[in-house]
């Protein structure tokens, strides 16, 4: 477990880990404090006694790099990610283990549960549940283009080639595939985490993540080479690049059909609806207690990703990029 100032809620993570069902003496627990300045490492120092080990990255230089730091000091053939803010089901580790027994997986993925105060599902549901369909739809086609970030399981000998400059659910999902192995989602094993009770970190959440995906991209351009990596390079471009593109190809149907509207009934039909659709999502967007309304929390959610797409992609091409890595607080 990476984590930065996680004073709030590092003790219920560690309880929450110590509860989970699997033999202690083959277990190994490390949690990175990556230059912490809070009461982090004193929190985690308590629970040394418990098999809790504190890495201290005294200079800060992020996630992948505090995740490193764990990978070399592990002794166990299959290594668990996960973050601060993630509550994992106490049969998790077990099912993972499980897993691994097939030869020809090197890594596993989490289905992710968005939790509400109250402890149900929130309003995001409908997103997360499309990005996990997605995902099953990937593990059987060939391979995950990308991991859940917040809970994920591999193969140590696929950490060899760790980039700490790639965000480590992608980077994994491709060393996968550079050694002739699958990344799988398990539908499972979930990661559970509370719901941003802030829009605007909601969004900002978004828009780090849309900004590191690209940077891994052009980090790692090859990996758009289907000579290289066949199905794959295909699965990256459509999952990825495509989506990326999704809110300017938007953009430009609703010029064009504002451009000809009045032409015939389809045109008008098409731009019509285009205005209703976006009036629900500004209707979600005013008024919180609206997108109980599932006519206007998907119209709302979707575009609330897609204007965030919009202006990651704009703020990258202007020359913006995060290594630093930092949980929102929820």
């Amino acid at each position: 477990m990476a984590a930065y100032n996680e004073e709030a809620i590092i003790k219920e993570k560690i309880l929450n880990t110590l509860e989970l069902d699997y033999p202690v003496k083959q277990r190994e627990i490390f949690i990175v404090s990556d230059g912490s300045t809070d009461n982090t490492n004193n929190i985690v120092k308590e629970f040394e006694s418990k098999g809790i080990r504190l890495i201290e990255v005294q200079d800060r230089k992020g996630k992948e790099n505090a995740q490193l730091a764990a990978i070399k000091q592990a002794k166990g053939d299959i290594l668990v990610f996960s973050d601060a803010a993630t509550h994992i089901p106490k049969t998790a580790l077990k099912r993972i283990a499980a897993t691994f027994e097939n030869e020809n997986i090197g890594a596993l993925s989490s289905e992710d549960r968005v939790i509400t105060e109250s402890g149900k599902v929130s309003g995001e549901s409908a997103y997360i549940k499309y990005e996990m369909w997605l995902r099953s739809i990937e593990t059987q086609a060939n391979s995950l283009v990308g991991l859940s970030g917040s809970f994920f399981a591999c193969r140590k000998n696929i950490c060899e080639n760790w980039d700490v400059d790639v965000p480590s659910d992608f980077n994994t999902a491709l060393n996968c595939v550079e050694k002739g192995l699958t990344a799988v989602s398990h539908p499972g094993v979930l990661g559970c985490y509370a719901e941003l009770k802030d829009d605007a970190k909601e969004y900002q959440r978004k828009l780090r993540t849309t900004i590191r995906g690209i940077t891994a991209i052009v980090h790692k351009p090859s990996v758009l080479n289907p000579f290289r990596y066949g199905l794959f390079s295909f699965q990256v471009f459509s999952h990825k690049i495509m989506r990326w593109l999704v809110p300017w190809f938007q953009l430009l149907l609703f010029i064009s059909t504002a451009l000809i509207w009045n032409q015939n009934i389809y045109t008008m039909t098409l731009f019509l609806g285009q205005l209703g659709f976006y009036g629900l999502a500004i209707t979600g967007w005013t008024v919180r207690a609206s997108r109980k309304n599932p006519f206007i929390k998907i119209p709302f959610y979707f575009m609330q990703v897609n204007t965030a797409i919009a202006q990651a992609s704009l703020q990258f091409l202007l020359g913006k990029r995060i290594s630093m890595w930092e949980s929102s607080k929820r």
